[in-house]
C-alpha cells in the first residue's frame, strides 16, 4: 500500500504542476480561451497566479517532505488542503457549466482522500 500511496500522490503532483504552471505562466487571456479555463475571464489575474503558485506548493508539499524526511506530516496535510481546493473547483466549474471538469475535479479530490486517509491513517511516514 505504501508504493501505491507513493504512486497516487506522484500523479497528483504531477497534475498540480501542471496546473501550477499554467495558472502561474500562461497569461489570462490564453487561459481563459482554453477548455475549461472559461471561469478565468472573470477572475482577477492575481487570483489566477496565487491559485497557480498553490497548486505549485501542493505538487511539492505531496513529495518533498516524505522523501527528504523533513515534517512528513506535511504530505497528508497538503492532501488534506488539495481536497479544499478541488471542492472549491468543482464548485466553480459547477457555475459555469462545465461537468466534465467537475468530474476531472472529483477524481483529484478522489485521489487525495486516499493519500490523506493513508498517510494520516494505517500508512503513516
Amino acid at each position: 500500500m505504501n508504493v501505491t500511496l507513493w504512486i497516487v500522490a506522484g500523479v497528483l503532483a504531477a497534475a498540480s504542476l501542471f496546473g501550477g504552471i499554467s495558472k502561474t505562466f500562461i497569461p489570462k487571456e490564453k487561459l481563459a480561451a482554453a477548455p475549461g479555463g472559461g471561469w478565468t475571464a472573470t477572475a482577477t489575474v492575481p487570483f489566477v497566479k496565487s491559485l497557480g503558485i498553490l497548486e505549485l506548493l501542493a505538487a511539492l508539499g505531496l513529495i518533498l517532505p516524505a522523501a527528504l524526511d523533513i515534517a512528513p506530516i506535511m504530505v497528508p496535510i497538503t492532501a488534506t488542503c488539495w481536497i479544499l481546493l478541488m471542492v472549491g473547483a468543482a464548485i466553480t466549474h459547477l457555475r459555469h457549466n462545465e461537468p466534465k471538469f467537475i468530474a476531472v475535479n472529483l477524481v483529484y479530490l478522489a485521489l487525495a482522500v486516499v493519500i490523506a486517509w493513508g498517510r494520516f491513517g494505517p500508512y503513516a511516514f
